[in-house]
């Protein structure tokens, strides 16, 4: 090759170098800035061009990623992703200076203040995400500028104030996820024009007023995720037209009753979950023929009449809840005989006898008359007769104390109190009677999409804080008593986005005489529990039983962080056999932190010990208590959990008597 050929060649190198596009320098600047801003450069140093194809942030799966799109001259950045980095501040304004930008994703950090108005300029935005963080103040009414976006989150924040109206700008939109956001007040009319709309998940938060109507519009309607709100009904009846549901959870509704006709129309649903929502009526026959749907809660409403026959040949269920309504008749035959994993019935005036239960299938029959022939041993037979109501509890061996170490193992606290052993596996509706046979547990539910599986003991190895007795922390279930000892060991309280996650549940507690009625009572005029926290009626119906003690308890805040030991007691003047403590998961408090499932009660040990009624010494009596914990905990569609612990007190079988149990008026966590 001669001379000018090489030089030729030069010549043409450089021209097609010069021809290469470029990242606008405007926008370098401003990456620049937002990488210092938020400490990223070691995670992004930005070596070369910010839109060089090869550069290890470019790729999809890259974190941070930077990716652009170019002319032939120039590069705008138009997907910006910091997820998962912990990265904290404010955010900068120099973001709104990426005007091209069209994916952003700074999810699950721990960002602060507000959203500035200046999101508005950002009108390219197709997928904007920036859920759980710390911001904070309104929600800005400038959303409803970026007329592009197909998906918006920012739930699991601190915001305050109601939805703003603008957001029914979004005409786009396919993807809404704001539960957990802090939002309160009407959910607005506006947002009825988002008729694109597939996915809304809005639970745990204060929304008022009716169910709107309005979501009859979304006839793309696939998953509607609304519990834990304020919100009341009755459901719409036009819901039956969003016939492409494939996942309807609504949960906690108010005043008004609802009727289960709308979904006789919704065959594409895979799970259904209207808990608590004061639903009347019968179990339509209908929803056997529904050939996707998985799973089926219906619980703590007032439904009525048998449960079909044609439940016996509902070939895609898996996961059934019927539990606390008003059910009666005989459980079908051979509804073992299906492809159910999990059945609960418990606490309906339901009749039958279980002589072979299917391999693979756990039941919850407790507080029906079901007899179960299946269970081993006369002796818890007859303890569970005697819990349920439906013997006099003669038989039972008394004692003064009970100790129980829950989820864990036989140990021994520090003043030498031997707690027992609660380490029995629980499946998705079981029933565990202890060798003593003074104290039994129940479970009922799963948990969705838990990457853990279905487990319900969560232990951890840390040390915990604030007790002489860090093994009872260390390993916990739904089993509960008058003396609870918690500790939050599952949701953190670093400074890492893992320690965003909020847990809240509330807890009931109920006096009932020895022989009582399976259902608890409501008055005509409006239900309500006297002081003792029975109710007082004439017609049955369904409620959360007893005197609400903590209502949103949150562990961590009240202990002061994770890890660190807390006990609460309570006082109560029994004049009955029978107490009964609910805890309740009223759909409030974060679902998905640090990993999906991730919520519902906790407790570690369960304390129940006599009290004289002068605050003395229970040795210093010689009347006798007979306690049985009976722990009902139910998680259906991963959307619940309840528990029950129930005590059965006598005094040398002489009656009931007054005792005083612990110490501590209601508060709210």
């Amino acid at each position: 090759m001669g001379f000018l050929d090489i030089c030729f060649l030069v010549l043409l190198m450089l021209k097609i170098a010069a021809a290469q596009p470029f990242t606008d320098p405007i926008e370098v600047d401003a990456l620049n800035k937002i990488i210092d801003h938020w400490n990223l450069r070691s995670k992004l140093n930005l070596s070369t061009d910010p839109c060089n194809r090869n550069a290890p942030w470019a790729p999809e799966q890259a974190n941070p990623r930077v990716a652009c799109d170019c002319s032939a001259t120039i590069c705008h950045i138009t997907h910006l992703k910091i997820y998962a980095l912990d990265v904290s501040g404010e955010i900068p304004k120099e973001l709104f200076v990426l005007k091209e930008l069209m994916d952003l994703n700074l999810g699950q950090n721990v960002i602060n203040g507000t959203i500035p108005a200046e999101i508005r300029q950002l009108s390219k935005m197709q997928y904007l995400s920036l859920g759980i963080n710390n911001l904070s103040g309104p929600v800005p009414p400038e959303l409803g500028r970026l007329t592009n976006l197909v998906s918006l989150s920012f739930g699991s924040n601190n915001f305050n104030g109601p939805l703003p109206s603008q957001l029914g700008n979004l005409v786009s939109l396919q993807q809404l996820y704001i539960d957990s956001s802090g939002v309160n007040g009407p959910i607005p009319r506006e947002l009825s024009n988002l008729k694109s709309l597939e996915i809304l998940w809005a639970s745990d938060n204060r929304f008022t007023g009716k169910l709107p109507e309005f979501f009859v519009n979304f006839m793309n309607f696939q998953v509607l995720r609304l519990e834990g709100t304020l919100l009341e009904g009755p459901i719409p009846s036009n819901y039956g037209a969003l016939n492409k549901l494939q996942d309807l959870r609504i949960g906690d509704l108010h005043n008004e009753d609802s009727s289960l006709d709308f979904v006789e129309n919704l065959t594409s649903l895979s799970i259904l979950s209207l808990r608590n929502c004061r639903i009347i009526g019968q179990l339509p026959e209908k929803l056997s023929s529904f050939g996707n749907l998985e799973i089926l809660d219906l619980s703590f409403n007032k439904l009525t009449g048998q449960i079909p026959r044609s439940f016996q040949d509902f070939a895609s269920l898996r996961f059934l809840y019927l539990g606390s309504n008003n059910l009666n008749g005989k459980l079908p035959p051979n509804i073992m005989s299906s492809n159910l994993t999990a059945l609960d019935v418990s606490f309906n005036s339901l009749s039958g006898e279980l002589t072979s239960k299917r391999s693979g299938l756990s039941m919850n029959v407790f507080g029906t008359s079901i007899s179960d022939r299946t269970s081993d041993g006369s002796k818890a037979s007859s303890t569970l007769s005697c819990l349920q109501g439906n013997t006099r509890c003669l038989d039972i061996a008394s004692s003064s104390s009970s100790f129980i170490n829950s989820g864990g193992t036989e140990t021994e606290s520090a003043d030498g109190t031997k707690y027992d052993n609660d380490s029995e596996t629980l499946s998705a509706a079981s029933f565990y009677m202890s060798p003593s046979n003074r104290w039994a547990v129940s479970s009922s539910g799963i948990f969705i999409s838990n990457p853990h599986g279905q487990n319900y003991i969560a232990e951890t190895g840390s040390q915990i804080t604030s007790t002489l007795d860090s093994e009872l922390y260390k390993n916990y279930g739904g089993k509960y008593k008058v003396e609870l000892h918690f500790a939050e060991i599952q949701m953190d309280d670093s400074h890492s986005w893992k320690g965003l996650g909020r847990r809240l549940f509330d807890v009931y507690i109920q006096f009932r005489a020895a022989r009582y009625t399976k259902l608890p009572l409501c008055a005509a005029s409006g239900e309500g529990p006297d002081h003792n926290g029975l109710l007082y009626a004439a017609i049955p119906c369904i409620s959360i039983r007893g005197r609400k003690f903590l209502e949103d308890f949150n562990i961590q805040k009240e202990a002061g962080g994770s890890k660190r030991a807390l006990v609460k007691t309570f006082e109560a003047n029994v004049t009955n056999r029978v107490i009964e403590i609910h805890f309740l998961w009223a759909g409030k408090g974060t679902c998905c932190i640090p990993f999906q499932s991730t919520y519902g009660p906790l407790v570690s040990a369960i304390h129940v010990i006599q009290v004289a009624n002068n605050g003395g010494s229970s040795k210093s009596k010689k009347k006798r208590v007979g306690i049985i914990f009976g722990i009902v905990a139910g998680s259906a569609a991963g959307v619940l959990i309840v528990s029950s612990v129930f005590y059965l007190w006598w005094a040398n079988r002489k009656g009931p008597i007054h005792m005083r149990i612990a110490t501590e008026s209601p508060t709210k966590g």
